[in-house]
């Protein structure tokens, strides 16, 4: 089935551009280059060793280098799954609100500048670290809060011309909670809660076609295929819009978009069991982007179901060889294991072939266990 991977918040730590007096992502923070270029290569140790030579030497100048630092330190530890340290890294920040994170506290640092100066991302971790440490209605209080917060920016810049990059950022922002709520809920069997929020969303005229075929994935899990097809086909519409040029305001590439649609008819042939057909709109996705994680795993397990163990192993191995810091994902190698189990007596010899290869090319968050070894 199409994996929902959680929803993650863009790792650029400014809430807003900050002025053209910056010249260079160094210019916001402290070395904030290579701390992009870590987060990128999932070398997540490696960021709080930075971070903590950073404070041990007094780098850090401004608070904006505090937060932006702060921010990369509990992001590194929530990928690491050390939650609990990410709390208290959380804690020392207090209130998100303070005026002591605004920049028109520093006018001397910050001339000509206000707002809150507080990463997006740190605010969107401040909701979820409390759901991974099983406090779940405390983070969906908080995202919901988050959410209010989002509209309220939306609602500041809709209108001004000169806002229209920021607001899309922000729409983009709304989005990115609400499919963390909807997970949230999702994750619970909550159906009816979705799909009102979905319904609410697409009456106020948003129409994001992963936010349709979300709704279409949740209307097939509550046994509604006419209603699922029905929004499988909304998202094949804004494509037909995004190439005629009648909708400018799509989030996804071209690429992106068509393996979307390719993907949803894929998912309704599953549920009719036509495998064959399925694995015809995979490969479509995959010739069109060899790094659609979802289109490799699914294309695998339908020829699975098609009792072609053989193939569908190749595909996944052919997708680590080639892709292996993208198509190493945990779904993609614990499915791999298991066909492993199925197609070979020592099968526990090439699954820790495959872990000691893991060990080498994964990012730092990677779960070895998956493997079953």
């Amino acid at each position: 089935m199409d994996s929902d991977p959680d929803a993650k918040p863009e790792l650029i730590p400014t809430t807003d551009p900050l002025s053209n007096r910056f010249g260079s992502l160094n210019d916001l923070a402290h070395d904030l280059s290579s701390l992009q270029d870590l987060a990128n290569r999932g070398s997540w140790r490696t960021i709080l060793e930075n971070v903590s030579r950073a404070r041990s030497q007094s780098l850090l100048t401004t608070p904006h280098d505090h937060l932006t630092y702060l921010a990369y330190s509990v992001l590194a530890l929530a990928k690491l799954r050390r939650f609990k340290e990410a709390l208290a890294e959380l804690d020392i920040v207090e209130d998100l609100d303070s005026h002591h994170y605004r920049y028109e506290t520093y006018p001397k640092i910050y001339p000509n500048r206000s707002g809150s100066m507080v990463p997006f991302s740190l605010r969107w971790l401040n909701a979820l670290i409390p759901i991974k440490l099983g406090n779940r209605q405390q983070g969906l209080d908080r995202f919901y809060l988050l959410l209010d917060y989002v509209r309220g920016k939306i609602k500041e810049r809709q209108g001004l011309e000169e806002s229209s990059i920021s607001l899309r950022v922000w729409k983009k922002r709304e989005l990115l909670v609400m499919n963390s709520i909807i997970s949230q809920h999702l994750s619970s069997k909550e159906h009816g809660v979705c799909l009102n929020l979905i319904a609410e969303l697409i009456s106020g005229g948003v129409l994001d076609p992963v936010l349709v075929s979300k709704l279409g994935y949740i209307q097939m899990q509550v046994g509604d295929l006419d209603g699922a097809k029905e929004s499988f086909d909304k998202v094949e519409k804004l494509l037909t819009e995004w190439k005629s040029g009648e909708d400018d305001g799509c989030l996804l590439s071209e690429v992106e978009l068509r393996n979307l649609v390719s993907r949803n008819k894929a998912l309704v042939y599953l549920v009719g069991k036509d495998y064959v057909s399925a694995v015809r709109e995979y490969e479509e996705c995959i010739e069109r982007d060899h790094k659609d994680v979802v289109a490799i795993n699914n294309k695998a397990i339908c020829l699975m179901y098609l009792r072609d163990l053989s193939d569908s192993i190749k595909v996944l191995e052919n997708s680590l060889e080639r892709v292996p810091t993208v198509a190493l994902n945990e779904t993609l190698v614990v499915n791999l294991c298991s066909m492993y189990e199925l197609a070979y007596v020592n099968h526990s010899d090439i699954k820790r072939t495959l872990n000691n290869w893991i060990s080498r090319v994964a990012p730092d968050d990677f779960d070895s266990s998956c493997t079953r070894i």
